[in-house]
């Protein structure tokens, strides 16, 4: 199954946003991975191949949950191993980064703080994933 990776700069800590990530990770039916670098440096692992990247980036494209459940279940069709979910710092992701990204994802024209925004990533993960199932979680229209 295809592993669902978020990396995210900064720290969630203890904190109200970080109880909404556990409880959508318990829930989760896929199996995912956290990882959390420094606001600047930091490395991560080499991904598994073959790999997506998405980038939350005020740039990107809104979806509805079926869209992005779609996106995640012909990624998952196509036996893609890992798709990675890349909140940036807080100046965002370079042009290098987009330009090496495979979607540009944001939730709207709002700006949403870092804590926050992984934890609806989190949610929309998990939507995507009861949505594909089948679940009636999700109700349409």
């Amino acid at each position: 199954m295809t592993l669902l990776h978020i990396i995210a700069r900064g720290k969630i800590a203890r904190s109200p946003e970080a109880e909404l990530v556990v409880r959508y990770e318990k829930r989760l039916g896929w199996p995912i991975r956290i990882t959390e670098l420094p606001e600047t440096g930091g490395k991560v692992a080499d991904p598994l191949s073959p790999c997506r990247t998405v980038l939350l980036d005020e740039r990107g494209k809104a979806m509805d949950s079926e869209q992005f459940a779609e996106v995640i279940g012909r990624w998952r069709d196509d036996g893609v191993r890992e798709v990675r979910f890349v909140l940036g710092a807080a100046d965002g992701h370079s042009d290098t980064e987009r330009d090496a990204a495979d979607m540009l994802l944001c939730f709207g024209k709002m700006t949403w703080p870092h804590l926050l925004a992984r934890a609806m990533l989190m949610e929309q993960l998990y939507r995507a994933t009861t949505i594909l199932a089948g679940h009636p979680y999700h109700r349409s229209g």
